[in-house]
């Protein structure tokens, strides 16, 4: 079995041997904290690399980093600048509704050139329409602010993935999953397996839902779905599902994969319907795998993942392993 990314990096290492040219730009959302920017671009530049900031990275119109024609402009400067990593500075909300002025062409011969185009959230929708236009691969991973901005010190497994990518060495990912019952008919929830070769795909829920119906949504088949969300009730974390599955996007693909949803309340109203109820629900309704508690979404400990790339996942036990090291 390849190692999973524990076993080579050990949390926090830096290896300081992979100095690049990162620039950030704000595609999304304005940056309200300007100190959590700076700490962000300080710590990059502590770790030895050359910080690039777009010009209009701190605009600012209504909730938005800049209006629309500002934020395609840095869009565009991002894919032109040359640099190795182009890193959001945050997400929030803003890309779907430019998604369809993005030279999405221009993007993917950066990434043939070498970029690696990194963000998480609202990001979803930039990567879910380079994919289903291009076929590029991108980088579902931290933020500027929220990642590399954080009050305390950034997460360590976060930074040695971060590593991992900027020196070429990030193979896969593993990670132990939840402990899960046996489903109703006596099935294990997340059975032994291996799937030698697939599409990974996915991002925020909300935000991919929010692309289903148009010429943004990848149409893939025999993928690996991977999925996350912030501040939205299980309900309605099982209200997107339902529309994934009705429309026929999950029945299409080879495995689920669930990251972490956080930042919900329940109520009394709920009387025990929770987040577990929504997984119980939906693997009743699958024939493929759902596998929980992958090390991704808006968490400190997050994983790259390659938005795009042909994967291989095996599950042995409790360990999961997704790995793209054969694909260069």
């Amino acid at each position: 079995m390849p190692h999973s990314h524990d076993s080579h990096a050990p949390a926090g290492c830096q290896h300081h041997h992979g100095r690049q040219h990162i620039y950030i730009y704000s595609p999304s959302g304005a940056v309200r904290d300007k100190a959590a920017f700076k700490r962000g671009v300080a710590r990059l530049q502590a770790l030895g690399h050359e910080v690039e900031i777009d010009p209009d990275a701190l605009a600012s119109h209504q909730r938005f980093a800049g209006d629309d024609a500002t934020r395609l402009a840095a869009i565009h400067r991002a894919a032109a600048s040359g640099a190795d990593v182009a890193l959001i500075s945050r997400g929030g909300y803003g890309l779907t509704r430019i998604l369809p002025g993005i030279d999405y062409p221009a993007l993917a011969r950066a990434v043939e050139q070498g970029m690696r185009l990194v963000g998480v959230s609202d990001f979803t929708a930039l990567q879910a329409a380079l994919l289903a236009q291009t076929g590029a691969v991108s980088w579902a991973g931290p933020a500027l602010l929220g990642d590399l901005g954080c009050p305390g010190e950034p997460d360590d497994i976060m930074l040695a993935c971060l590593d991992d990518l900027f020196t070429g060495q990030g193979e896969g990912s593993g990670w132990r999953l939840g402990r899960d019952k046996p489903l109703a008919d006596g099935r294990p929830a997340m059975p032994d397996g291996y799937i030698p070769q697939a599409t990974l795909w996915g991002g925020n829920l909300a935000v991919l839902v929010g692309l289903l119906g148009t010429p943004y949504f990848p149409a893939i088949d025999g993928g690996v779905l991977f999925l996350e969300d912030v501040s939205e009730h299980p309900y309605r974390i099982e209200r997107m599902l339902t529309q994934l599955l009705l429309s026929g996007v999950l029945a299409r693909q080879q495995a689920i994969v669930l990251g972490q949803f956080t930042d919900y309340q329940l109520s009394a109203h709920d009387k025990g319907f929770k987040l577990q109820s929504v997984i119980d629900w939906l693997r009743a309704q699958l024939q493929i795998p759902v596998l929980t508690n992958l090390p991704f979404g808006h968490v400190p400990t997050k994983v790259l993942l390659p938005v795009g790339a042909r994967v291989s996942l095996s599950v042995e036990g409790r360990d999961a392993l997704l790995y793209w090291g054969h694909v260069h």
